[in-house]
C-alpha cells in the first residue's frame, strides 16, 4: 500500500521530522497535537484552553481530508498531570459523545513545549471514500 503524506495549514505544522498525518489505505494516522494556534505559533495557557485548541486542531486536519471526529477509532492523551485528566475529559466528552472511540490515557513527564496535553488519533475513511 501507498504511504500518502497530509498536511494542512488550519493545524499547526510539524515541529519536527514527521508529518501532521499519514494515510495508509483507509487508515489515517494523525500525529500528537498540542494546543497550539496555528494562526499564531503560540501554545495556548491552561489546560482547557488547550484541550480545546488541540481537538481544534485534529478537526482541522480530519476536515481537510473530507472526515471528522465520528471518523476517529483510536485516540491516546498524553498528559503532564494525571490531575488535569477530568478537565481533559469532560472536553474530550464533549467533542466524542456518540461511539467515542477507543483510547489511551498516560501520565508523561514532558512534552513538547512544556505542553500539558498532546492528543494523537487514528481515523478511517468509510469504504467507498475517494481522496
Amino acid at each position: 500500500m501507498e504511504k500518502i503524506i497530509l498536511s494542512t495549514e488550519n493545524a499547526p505544522r510539524a515541529i519536527g521530522p514527521y508529518s501532521q498525518a499519514v494515510r495508509v489505505g483507509q487508515l489515517v494516522f494523525i500525529s500528537g497535537q498540542l494546543g497550539i494556534d496555528p494562526q499564531t505559533g503560540i501554545l495556548k495557557d491552561g489546560i482547557d484552553a488547550q484541550t480545546r485548541q488541540v481537538l481544534d486542531n485534529i478537526g482541522a486536519i480530519l476536515a481537510s481530508l473530507g472526515l471528522g471526529y465520528a471518523h476517529v477509532v483510536k485516540t491516546t492523551i498524553f498528559l503532564r498531570d494525571f490531575d488535569d485528566y477530568a478537565k481533559v475529559n469532560e472536553i474530550y466528552g464533549s467533542i466524542f459523545q456518540d461511539a467515542p472511540p477507543a483510547r489511551s490515557t498516560v501520565e508523561v513527564s514532558r512534552l513538547p513545549k512544556r505542553a500539558s496535553v498532546e492528543i494523537e488519533c487514528i481515523a478511517i475513511y468509510p469504504e467507498k471514500a475517494e481522496a
